[in-house]
């Protein structure tokens, strides 16, 4: 069992959501020069980056130095991964049909609503999510079991991620699918491998500040917060809704897991 510098790690939290904040801001700017908000996406995974670069900083002296390491690198590497694929993705596009439809209801000016509804709440998302990853360098106590077990899980979770991803650009890129449903690979398995691959990592980086019980019960909400983002909020829920119509899919839906992967039915 570790302890937990509390203090220092109070006194960080400011610095981190000006890092989440500022990421957002950034991000508005570029948007509103080229009319087009999707680009906040990209700035998902960027801003927990920047949130545990500062974290990493800021924690310095106060707790494990491996672990602090281990847990901004971890982070590091899936928000990179992700605001690049994103990026690649939404190359050449023009606005979200999400945003699209969220911003034709504005009462006022669209970029301000945006600015109001899209990049600052994100931002907040951000800085509450990213509690786990602010508090693991506040432990003082070595890396032990919980360290290598959510380090595990989030690997779990890259996998899922990073392979569901690229199966899904593949057979998108290949016309002779156009209008047919990816059933395929991880695919088969549960029809949101990148959710369920989103899920086990922030469960994973939350078991690693469980080595100390009261840092476990702060940052138990980010966990809890991301789930159900990622199955009843704008995750799973809202593409099911979109899909629903599509050629195919109730069949697909009907024959594969809905979130956590289990072999198809025949």
């Amino acid at each position: 069992m570790s302890g937990f510098a509390w203090a220092a790690f109070a006194q960080g939290l400011a610095p981190c959501a000006g890092a989440a904040l500022a990421v957002m801001l950034a991000t508005f700017a570029v948007g509103r020069h080229k009319g087009v908000h999707r680009v906040v996406d990209v700035a998902w995974g960027l801003a927990f980056a920047a949130v545990a670069l500062v974290s990493c900083v800021m924690a310095a002296g106060d707790g494990d130095g491996t672990r602090r390491l281990l847990v901004t690198a971890l982070t590091a590497v899936w928000g990179l991964r992700l605001a690049r694929h994103i990026a690649r993705r939404g190359r050449g596009h023009g606005e979200d049909p999400r945003y699209e439809a969220m911003l034709a209801k504005a009462p006022g000016d669209r970029d301000l609503y945006a600015l109001r509804k899209v990049y600052l709440l994100q931002g907040a998302l951000v800085w509450v999510i990213s509690l786990p990853v602010q508090a693991a360098g506040y432990l003082t106590g070595e890396a032990g079991a919980w360290t290598w077990a959510g380090a595990g899980l989030w690997a779990v979770g890259l996998v899922f991620e990073g392979v569901g991803d690229h199966q899904l650009a593949r057979f998108k890129a290949d016309p002779a699918h156009r209008g047919m449903i990816m059933d395929r690979g991880l695919w088969a398995w549960t029809r949101h491998p990148n959710y369920f691959g989103d899920f086990c990592v922030w469960w994973g980086l939350f078991l690693i500040v469980c080595q100390s019980p009261g840092a476990a019960a702060a940052t138990l909400v980010s966990p809890v917060l991301m789930s159900f983002l990622l199955i009843g909020g704008s995750g799973k829920a809202l593409l099911e809704r979109h899909m629903a119509e599509r050629p195919g899919y109730a069949a697909y839906r009907a024959g594969t897991s809905g979130f956590f992967p289990r072999p198809p039915r025949g």
